[in-house]
């Protein structure tokens, strides 16, 4: 019978099915193909102990995307979290989990978790950085403050928080879903870093429709291994200016008449964006020479 991974828990899987929820083992053959069974995946599982619930996974249904840390596949949306402060934003993350989503066909929101600390000014700060190329939302988990405009962005799709730790995302999961109940953890004052409070990964119902995802781990991301001339592709504010360069080979970089720097400076491009493309470029170039 066709059902879905909803948790995975030390080679163990939870697959819902019509019938219920069957504890299942993968078959050796995966191991075998080296595939790992995933939360999210779509599968064909037999029931061995109807009694027990227990049965075996057969098969994996084709998937739209997939990540081996944590395993968590077929995403529709990725909800960025990361928090206005306490930690303070860690920007080249953020792009990175950016760049990443779009890699894999994942749609990105990104939510500016604990805007309770922060002034309306210091919000609109960071919307700046993100608003013209991807759909940016203010949320506090301690208020409720934006969650039923996630809720609504994300209803009827498979959505997954992800982000750096200590930003709130067990937290906002609780409010999204109140019946996951999950432990939370408090930032370490010494580091200003969370303490990771999530060990295993789930995937729970929303009442409003839909489906949210947590993850343990699923802090950052490397941009793998991306040829150098398609990073400006991941860049969705600089898609107006691209063919409007002196140059057609134009990196975007130091080249003279490049349509992109020049919107740079006339502030039509935030300098943050910018910048993360000018590191992430000096990454790639460095990973591309080994």
């Amino acid at each position: 019978m066709k059902g879905l991974i909803i948790k995975g828990i030390g080679g163990f899987y939870y697959v819902k099915t019509d019938e219920g929820i069957i504890e299942a083992k993968g078959r050796g053959i995966f191991k075998k193909d080296g595939i790992t069974l995933c939360v999210g995946d779509e599968v064909e599982a037999e029931i061995i102990d109807r009694d027990k619930m227990t049965g075996v996974i057969e098969k994996i249904y084709p998937r739209k995307n997939c990540f081996i840390r944590p395993p968590i596949a077929n995403i529709d949306v990725f909800a960025v979290v990361f928090a206005a402060k306490k930690p303070a934003p860690n920007y080249p993350v953020i792009d990175k989990f950016l760049i990443n989503a779009q890699l894999h066909d994942i749609e990105p929101i990104i939510c500016i978790n604990k805007s309770d600390l922060v002034t309306n000014d210091e919000i609109d700060k960071i919307k700046a950085i993100y608003g013209k190329a991807y759909k940016v939302i203010s949320i506090s988990a301690a208020s409720g403050e934006g969650v039923n405009e996630l809720l609504s962005l994300i209803k009827g799709k498979k959505a997954a928080l992800a982000g750096p730790s200590g930003v709130g995302k067990s937290s906002l999961l609780n409010k999204l879903h109140p019946a996951a109940n999950m432990e939370t953890g408090e930032v370490s004052k010494k580091t200003m870093r969370g303490k990771h409070t999530t060990r295993h990964v789930e995937i729970f119902d929303i009442e409003q429709g839909g489906m949210i995802f947590d993850t343990p781990g699923f802090t950052s991301f490397e941009i793998g291994d991306m040829d150098e001339a398609d990073l400006k592709h991941y860049y969705p504010e600089f898609d107006e200016y691209l063919g409007h360069c002196r140059y057609d080979n134009c990196n975007h970089l130091k080249e003279p008449g490049c349509a992109v720097t020049a919107a740079v400076r006339s502030g039509e491009i935030h300098p943050m964006r910018y910048s993360s493309y000018a590191a992430n470029m000096e990454e790639l170039k460095n990973r591309n020479k080994y």
